[in-house]
């Protein structure tokens, strides 16, 4: 399938009509999940699938006065994603006026006293939760019926409160395809020997679990419709995200976050994280819901998506994470099963977890009943203060405003003049879908001696969200204390990465600025849409193959059955790497793929022939497993699709019918073990996953004869891309006269959790073509780094990228540089007649780091050079 291409414009939310009728009407009309679904939500061994929670939402929708739904689109794969709005019938009725004032807290730039003043007393406090974003984690999606019943037909003083104080937006299912996915999966399996095991493929179509880490770059549609949201129509004063974890711990974190924080946000924002998850905490103990626990488990440094930017935007962002079942499968835990965590050291009572669950069945149905109270708790806190947490949502911005004009750097400058200026151009929309001021200059302007070209962008520090452009702009440092080692000093993971400057990612060079910018500019109101041109010379035309949209473009006039070559020395009117097209191409479809792509097709007057080879398109597979699937994989798939590249995802049966060199010209390994591709695991049952609780027909591994028939594949003439560990597999089993200087180490003596490394690049591979000199590789967990094994076959080895001598880091975290310092991250092996190229680093990573994508599709068009050709791999 085609990956989904996000919108250029803002959706506007259209809400469903709602039948207005009195409230206790419309309870009566309204059944109660367990009368409509046939069982109550959380039953064992019951899941309610998506379909019928649309029509059960979109039920009450029609039926009460206090709900509006909102279909905002298809998803991935083509299902409903909702909205819902709860709230007084009055409230709903006045939600653009609500809107309006509570954009002018969020950002009261411009906007008087008096206006600020008469929306704290007016409006009313924007509360968003979100639930069932990770498919598996099942209970959500069920509470969230329960949770909409309640806030349909509950009549007493406590529901009335918040819904004449508060706007709830509830977003019952993150990812609709992955709830029909674990769904079907389980009741195809309840009942067997394989009941409440996962399923074999990816619940989210190319993510996965990974689909909490995209709030800041949007690759998905369903990330584009959270944002919509929480970014850029509401920005609410508080969010929760509800989730599950392991199940042998406490039964429920609660917030605030564990140490360390991400500095840089307002600490009002903080604070309300406290405030909130103690009286969640404090209603569970209530109520007997025994097991909760705050301030432990999840650090307030994460990844960037949606529960830990939103502090960054000025909300208090939050996360609970109860206790799992087996799915929708009872799970009996013993005492003695149950453990710690960060800061908690011992599964025993302590100041944030003085309640300890003493084991026993855990179901589904006490996930729910702590979900539902984790949702209700903190709107009865906000609609009691309603006007306190109004004020401190303008307070928050203004404050950040104030702190951003008495910043060391006042503005983020994003010059015309890129290595790529297309991703340039992409990584400003990234901006903008943050709801983030962006502004541009027509005419250019010098500061603090930098000449910057019309066209630059300009982004202050002055501005209510901060502390989010500091951390996506600004060099990152991760912190190196106490609370991020463990009593022996070794370093502790972050929690995902230890930087997300997308800056360094995309590969665009941003200067900070000590002084404010005084040049004309203009605020940048609407996502940058770049046309191309095309001008027709005596020999053609040519694509700058700098830029990563030059290989859209070579894809789609693949599409059109027209003349490609690719320039391999530097050459009068071409440099190396650029793309040749013939002058006999259709002028219409060179206009078409322009507008499209943004890609500039220049005049070619001289003869490039002698310097260039002709291109056809690669046969290009993929190999794609199950057991839960590899994220890996699904991100390239979604970024081969971005880019128009075909392909064909090979599972095991493909690998092993052998021949492949006559089937395939590229074959990809994503980042994988080896045990898990191969199914062949040192010292255990001989598979890679978990094959006990896998049905047969999903116990994925190609064996021994799946490895003999890639090398094969490469001995006669194939290209093998390998990603990250998944550099074993060649390295150990083809006899590659290479080995991985950083296998086995850890801790002190090399760790790069999630880091942006220094690297030079070697221009002259036809692998390297189009990059820059210099670039930033992002290195995680399971990288490798290469040495070249002393030898008869050394000459078979190309270094094409390697890491600088020393001061290696860009940001994140790096323990132990001289481990890799001058060695290679990207090297090509002539092995046979073919070539295997192995990518230390995910220079692919989930479709973030555009800075190296060339690094790899590279590989995927050139194909063989000719004898002859000057430039080697």
């Amino acid at each position: 399938m085609k990956a989904y291409h996000l919108p250029r414009r803002p959706v506007l939310l259209l809400l469903t009509l709602t039948l207005c009728v009195p409230a206790w009407t419309a309870a009566q009309q309204i059944p109660s999940p367990e009368q409509f679904f046939g069982h109550q939500m959380g039953a064992d061994r019951q899941l309610a699938r998506w379909d019928k929670l649309v029509e059960y939402y979109d039920m009450i929708g029609e039926r009460s006065d206090r709900v509006q739904v909102v279909h905002m689109g298809p998803s991935t794969l083509g299902n409903p994603f909702l909205s819902i709005f709860v709230s007084s019938p009055e409230n709903l009725a006045n939600l653009d006026e609500i809107k309006r004032m509570n954009a002018i807290l969020q950002d009261p730039r411009g906007h008087s006293e008096a206006e600020v003043d008469n929306a704290i007393e007016n409006s009313k406090v924007v509360f968003v939760q979100s639930y069932g974003l990770h498919s598996t984690e099942v209970a959500a999606s069920q509470s969230a019926a329960e949770i909409m019943y309640d806030f349909a037909t509950r009549n007493d003083d406590g529901i009335n409160e918040i819904l004449d104080n508060t706007v709830s937006i509830l977003i019952p299912a993150f990812n609709p395809d992955g709830n029909i996915i674990v769904t079907d999966w389980y009741n195809r399996w309840v009942g067997t020997e394989y009941e409440g095991s996962g399923p074999p493929e990816l619940y989210h179509h190319f993510i996965g679990h990974d689909n909490n880490r995209d709030a800041f770059m949007q690759a998905t549609i369903e990330s584009w419709y959270g944002a919509e949201i929480l970014f850029r129509e509401w920005v609410p004063q508080a969010y929760i995200d509800h989730h599950q974890m392991g199940p042998y711990t406490a039964r429920i974190y609660l917030p605030p976050y564990a140490e360390p924080i991400r500095p840089g946000g307002d600490p009002l924002v903080w604070r309300e994280m406290t405030w909130y998850g103690a009286h969640m905490a404090y209603k569970m103990d209530e109520a007997e819901l025994d097991g909760a626990i705050g301030a432990a488990i999840y650090s307030g440094w994460g990844h960037f998506g949606f529960h830990w930017i939103t502090p960054f935007h000025n909300i208090a962002g939050m996360l609970t994470e109860s206790a799992s079942a087996r799915l929708a499968t009872p799970l009996y835990v013993h005492p003695d099963q149950l453990g710690g965590s960060r800061q908690l050291p011992e599964y025993a009572e302590q100041t944030t977890f003085p309640s300890p669950w003493p084991g026993g069945w855990w179901r589904v149905r006490d996930i729910v009943d702590r979900q539902i109270l984790a949702t209700f708790s903190p709107l009865e806190l906000a609609a009691k203060n309603r006007e306190t947490v109004l004020r401190n949502a303008y307070n928050k911005a203004s404050r950040q405003t104030r702190r951003g004009m008495e910043d060391d750097s006042k503005a983020f400058v994003i010059s015309a003049d890129q290595h790529d200026p297309l991703t340039m151009m992409k990584m400003v929309n990234k901006l903008l879908l943050q709801g983030i001021t962006v502004e541009r200059t027509d005419a250019g302007f010098t500061h603090e001696g930098r000449v910057y070209d019309a066209g630059s962008y300009v982004v202050s520090m002055a501005q209510p969200k901060r502390g989010l452009i500091r951390w996506l702009l600004g060099q990152t440092y991760y912190p190196d204390n106490s609370y991020t080692r463990d009593r022996d000093g070794d370093p502790i993971r972050p929690y995902d990465m230890s930087g997300d400057v997308i800056a360094e990612f995309m590969g665009v060079k941003v200067d900070p600025v000590e002084t404010a910018i005084k040049a004309p500019l203009m605020i940048v109101d609407e996502l940058i849409e770049p046309r191309g041109t095309v001008a027709q010379g005596q020999n053609g035309y040519v694509i700058d193959g700098a830029l990563n949209d030059a290989f859209t473009a070579v894809n789609l006039l693949f599409d059109a059955g027209a003349t490609v070559r690719r320039v391999d020395s530097d050459a009068p009117g071409v440099k190396a790497g650029d793309f040749i097209v013939g002058a006999g191409t259709a002028a219409a479809t060179l206009r078409e793929i322009a507008t499209e792509t943004g890609v500039d097709f220049g005049s070619l007057n001289s003869d490039a022939s002698s310097v260039s080879h002709p291109l056809s398109r690669q046969r290009i597979g993929m190999y794609q497993r199950y057991y839960g699937g590899n994220m890996d994989e699904g991100w390239t798939r979604l970024l081969l699709e971005d880019f128009e590249f075909e392909y064909t995802s090979l599972f095991d049966r493909h690998i092993l019918e052998g021949d492949l060199h006559e089937k395939w010209d590229v074959i990809i390994l994503p980042a994988d073990s080896k045990g898990m591709m191969t199914g062949i695991r040192e010292g255990g049952d001989g598979r890679g996953g978990n094959p006990n609780q896998t049905p047969p027909e999903y116990r994925s591994g190609f064996g021994q004869a799946g490895i003999d028939a890639l090398e094969a594949f490469v001995e006669n003439g194939g290209t093998l891309i390998t990603f990250a560990q998944a550099g074993d597999l060649p390295i150990d089993e083809f006899g590659l006269p290479i080995r991985n200087a950083v296998a086995g180490m850890r801790g002190n003596d090399f760790w790069a959790p999630g880091s942006t490394l220094k690297v030079d690049v070697d221009l002259s591979s036809r692998f390297a073509y189009g990059m820059p000199e210099d670039a930033l590789a992002t290195f995680l967990a399971g990288g490798q780094v290469y040495e070249t094994v002393s030898g008869a076959r050394s000459a078979d080895v190309r270094r094409i990228v390697t890491y600088i001598d020393r001061d290696i880091l860009q940001s994140g975290w790096l323990l132990g540089e001289e481990a890799i310092a001058n060695k290679a991250a990207v090297v090509s092996v002539e092995h046979g007649e073919g070539t295997v190229l192995l990518i230390g680093f995910r220079a692919q990573h989930r479709a973030q780091t555009h800075g190296t994508f060339k690094l790899f599709f590279n590989a995927l068009v050139n194909g063989r050079v000719p004898m002859g050709v000057a430039a080697a791999g």
